[in-house]
This record gives C-alpha cells, sequence and structure tokens, in this order.
C-alpha cells in the first residue's frame, strides 16, 4: 500500500523503491548432454527413475532377515541388488514401490529359498560389492527380462526352477566396469 504525501514519517521508515529485474533471455536446451524429447532416454546401464524410491529402499531392508544366501554372500549386497530391481518394476509400473516389488525381486534372485545351485552361482559373482558399486547394481538390473518385469511374485517362484528363462547375466568379462 503506499504511503499519502501528508502523513508525517521518519525518513527510515518510507516504502523505497523495488529493484526491477530485467526480463530474461531467452533459453534453449544446447548444452552438452541435455535431454531435449520428452521421453527420457533408455538403455543398458541408464537406470530408472520413480517416485518414492527412499521408502521403496525401506521396504528392501525389511527381507534382511528372511534372505537365505550362499557363504560369502553379503545381505547388504543382495538388498542392493534387489532394491535396484524392484525399484525399475515399479518405474516401469509408473508409481513408487511397494513391498510385492521387493518380494518380486527377491524371489527372482533366489534369495528367499528355493533357488538352484547355478542361480545362487551366478547370483554371488553378480551381486558381489553391489552395496558399494553403482555399476553392479545396474548390470543387475540388466540382467533382468523384459518379459520377467511383468510377472508377480508367485509366478516367479513358480518359474524358479528355469530362471533362465527370466534373467540373462552377463559375460564375467562384463562385470566389473567402474
Amino acid at each position: 500500500m503506499t504511503q499519502p504525501p501528508f502523513v508525517p514519517v521518519v525518513p527510515t521508515d518510507r516504502i523505497r523503491p523495488s529493484d526491477r529485474l530485467p526480463a530474461p533471455k531467452g533459453w534453449k536446451p544446447d548444452r552438452p548432454a541435455e535431454v531435449d524429447t520428452p521421453e527420457s532416454p533408455g538403455g543398458r546401464r541408464f537406470g530408472a527413475t520413480g517416485p518414492d524410491l527412499g521408502y521403496g529402499l525401506k521396504l528392501a531392508r525389511r527381507f534382511r532377515d528372511r534372505l537365505v544366501l550362499a557363504p560369502g554372500e553379503a545381505s547388504e549386497d543382495a538388498v542392493a541388488g534387489c532394491f535396484a530391481c524392484g525399484a525399475k518394476r515399479a518405474s516401469l509400473f509408473h508409481r513408487a514401490p511397494v513391498v510385492y516389488d521387493m518380494e518380486w525381486a527377491y524371489t527372482l534372485w533366489g534369495c528367499l529359498g528355493g533357488a538352484p545351485d547355478d542361480l545362487v552361482q551366478v547370483r554371488s559373482a553378480l551381486f558381489r560389492g553391489a552395496s558399494h558399486h553403482y555399476w553392479e547394481q545396474r548390470a543387475i538390473v540388466d540382467a533382468v527380462r523384459e518379459s520377467a518385469f511383468r510377472l508377480d511374485p508367485a509366478a516367479v517362484r513358480a518359474k524358479l526352477a528355469t530362471w533362465k528363462d527370466m534373467l540373462q547375466p552377463p559375460d564375467p568379462g562384463e562385470l566389473r566396469v567402474g
């Protein structure tokens, strides 16, 4: 509100004119690696974003006491790898992670028991160090076939004996990238 000129005020109480900012200059996406399409880029090692992934990590940690791991496997690595898979599954459905995404991931990798020995061997090598290395987590997610993301946990449990239909692990030379 403006001050009428006839009201007596001390000079420090007078309203000062505000600084006017100039109009912004034009902008266009011309920086290196700028995404200029409405779709997010995709492919191997890109990851998948989704809402409330922190809650998904909390859900993934709830399975820690139910894990059935081989000697030498760390529960932190299993949590990191399975969380990454469950988070990608949730993002493909355009929603936040729920407990069934994490159950799906742990079942898929045989961490809840009943895994064939050859799956345990592959999992042990692939998950080693996943809690410390982002690229190992991406390799775990990239090993899941696209068709497996649409299955529910019960269907994954039923197909665990034929796990190669759902998983395609990378060659051993591809594992330690980063």
